[in-house]
C-alpha cells in the first residue's frame, strides 16, 4: 500500500503499567508506518512500574512522552495527548497491543479519500 501524503500523523497512546508492551508496540508502529511522517505520543498515566523508563530508553525520535503527575484515567490521558498532537490526523490506540498498527495505513487511506 502506498503511503498517504500527510504533513504529519499523530498517534496518541495512553499507557498505564505497560512496560512489557511499549517497545514492541513502538516497533510495530514503526514497521507499519515506513514512509510516513509521524509522531507517537505516549501519555503515561502515572504508571507504578518501569513504563516511563522503557519509553525514555528507546530514544526513538518519533516517540514523545507525556508523564502525568498522578493517575487521572484514560479519558484525561487521551485529552492530554490530543492537545499535544501536531498531526493533520490523530489516531488513538491502546497500549496493550489490542489495536493492530498495520491497520493504520488502511484507515488513513479511507479517511483521506472520503470514501
Amino acid at each position: 500500500m502506498k503511503p498517504v501524503t500527510l504533513s504529519l500523523l499523530s498517534i496518541v497512546i495512553p499507557i498505564y503499567n505497560e512496560e512489557e508492551n511499549v517497545e514492541l508496540l513502538t516497533s510495530k508502529i514503526n514497521e507499519s508506518l515506513q514512509g510516513y511522517f509521524y509522531q507517537i505520543i505516549y501519555v503515561d498515566d502515572f504508571s507504578t512500574d518501569l513504563t516511563r523508563k522503557k519509553v525514555k530508553e528507546m530514544k526513538d525520535p518519533n516517540v514523545h512522552l507525556i508523564a502525568l503527575k498522578k493517575n487521572y484515567g484514560q479519558s484525561l490521558a487521551l485529552a492530554a495527548g490530543i492537545d499535544y498532537a501536531k498531526g493533520e490526523y490523530i489516531i488513538t490506540m491502546d497500549g496493550d497491543l489490542q489495536n493492530d498498527p498495520q491497520d493504520i495505513p488502511k484507515m488513513l487511506e479511507y479517511a483521506v479519500s472520503g470514501e
